[in-house]
């Protein structure tokens, strides 16, 4: 017997549909990361930006900021940034259309480093900016799928059982910080909020809401199950795997529909499909039962000729590479079941592997947003004010909520953490000082600037509850939304020296 003998029960042959759609699918969302960088890190985080990438650099080190920014030969520009932005781009839609596939079975391994690279280098310098839990997940997501192969190899196993544990511990990680946070999981009544205070609707999120009792409770039910649940069941046996994979599918579809969560949901849809094998896809149009254990991982289990046999080299590198995520992997596991206090979207590593996801450990109930007004007055009458809107934000009470994810819109996502207290942080004076000086790269990421380009004279940030317009209410005034003033957070001002 020969050494690819001895080594054919880490090929898994019966995954190379969930390859292919992992491979596009990730480089998809990075093409979408990437877009988002070159459009918004600039006048975010750029040269001139609300938190200068450059300055951040500058008082940090490398033990403990890995970026590229830090190389003489590559100090921070926003040239460079678009640069590094436009290659990124590249690589991830050759890959989209299968380009790197075609090629010898490491192929992907550097066209996915690359990006992971790239895109680590940008993260490490965002700031609050790249402070989600989806940019560590993409970058986790980066660095391993490249270790999937192109054709000429087979699907590695290992490979495939770290991104099942990914998928573990973002699903389960989510489910336990609810279940440890806000006492509104346990009583099942968190989604009688959720749709409502989420960061950023969309067209449905209204509907949603506007549920009975008993839906919200569902809802909220099959939140644990689907988390707590089969997260479990994807190191199972095939079927079992497969089905786990499907229903986590599928939660996240209804996210996408009812929700605005950038890549978020999405990246998970795509990584789940590492539980799930072509026999079962064939059996869901029509094919055949899809057997029954471990054996369709293995060689026997599907038609060698069309997949061939991975050599040997191929089986030390994915096994390697294996061995070291999981030796990485301990913080994060410790995390899920020993820690006092459950750390959410943590990374442990400075090359952001093996990371702590969750998300909504603690529910917000009323939904409070900023609202900038300027005017061209220096002694304004109220209706002299007229308001600044944002692409994804709620602001005005008639417009309808826009569908804008996967594409992320980071200043709007801060925005919603500003009403929850991050308005102290520096950020956001800078911001409003931007919008004072009418800054055109800040101006480029509103919805509407009310003056075209002109500096107002004065700007102040009110604050006001909103809610969902009743069904009564919308077919009497067309509203959407109803919203009340509860404050003032800044009182009218003008032009301070820059706080730059």
């Amino acid at each position: 017997m020969d050494w690819m003998s001895w080594f054919s029960f880490l090929d898994a042959h019966d995954y190379t549909i969930a390859r292919e759609v992992i491979l596009r699918g990730v480089a998809a969302i990075y093409f979408l990361a990437f877009l988002s960088t070159f459009r918004q890190f600039p006048a975010l985080l750029g040269e001139r930006g609300l938190l200068p990438a450059k300055r951040f650099i500058e008082r940090t080190s490398g033990k403990d900021i890995l970026t590229l920014f830090r190389w003489r030969l590559t100090p921070y520009s926003d040239r460079l940034l678009r640069i590094l932005c436009v290659i990124g781009m590249a690589l991830a839609l050759a890959v989209v259309a299968g380009l790197p596939q075609l090629g010898p079975g490491w192929l992907t391994i550097p066209v996915f480093l690359v990006m992971w690279l790239f895109y680590l280098s940008i993260v490490n310098v965002g700031q609050r900016f790249y402070g989600f839990g989806w940019e560590t997940m993409l970058l986790e997501a980066g660095f391993i799928v490249g270790f999937l192969g192109t054709n000429a190899v087979a699907p590695p196993l290992l490979i495939l059982l770290y991104l099942r544990w990914l998928m573990f511990r973002l699903e389960f990680g989510a489910g336990m910080i609810k279940m440890r946070g806000d006492s509104a999981w346990r009583n099942l009544t968190a989604m009688h909020f959720h749709h409502q205070t989420q960061p950023m609707p969309n067209p449905v999120s209204r509907w949603a809401h506007q549920k009975p009792e008993w839906w919200h409770k569902s809802e909220t039910l099959g939140s644990h199950i689907i988390q707590l649940g089969m997260p479990w069941l994807l190191f199972f046996p095939q079927p079992i795997a497969s089905f786990a994979a499907g229903a986590i599918i599928l939660s996240q579809l209804i996210l996408v529909i009812t929700g605005n969560y950038a890549w978020l949901n999405w990246l998970t849809i795509i990584l789940a499909f590492s539980g799930v094998s072509d026999s079962f896809l064939r059996w869901l149009v029509g094919g055949p039962w899809p057997g029954w254990g471990w054996e369709v991982f293995a060689m026997a289990a599907a038609d060698a000729t069309v997949v061939p046999i991975s050599p040997l080299w191929w089986h030390v590198i994915t096994a390697a590479v294996f061995l070291l995520l999981v030796s990485l992997s301990w913080p994060a596991l410790h995390n899920l079941f020993w820690a006092k206090k459950q750390r959410m979207n943590a990374s442990f590593n400075r090359l952001h592997l093996a990371n702590a996801y969750g998300a909504f450990g603690s529910m917000t109930k009323e939904r409070r947003e900023f609202v900038i007004e300027g005017t061209l007055a220096l002694e304004p009458r109220d209706e002299d004010w007229r308001a600044y809107e944002f692409p994804g934000k709620p602001g005005d009470v008639m417009r309808t909520p826009r569908q804008f994810a996967p594409y992320h819109l980071r200043l709007d996502w801060l925005m919603w953490f500003a009403a929850l207290g991050a308005y102290r942080e520096k950020w956001f004076a800078r911001f409003l000082d931007r919008l004072l000086r009418a800054e055109p790269s800040i101006l480029r990421l509103l919805r509407v600037d009310p003056f075209d380009g002109e500096p107002p004279a004065l700007i102040r940030v009110r604050v006001f509850e909103y809610r969902y317009a009743t069904r009564a209410e919308r077919r009497e005034t067309g509203a959407y939304w109803v919203r009340t003033q509860v404050g003032t957070l800044v009182k009218p001002q003008g032009v301070k020296p820059s706080s730059r």
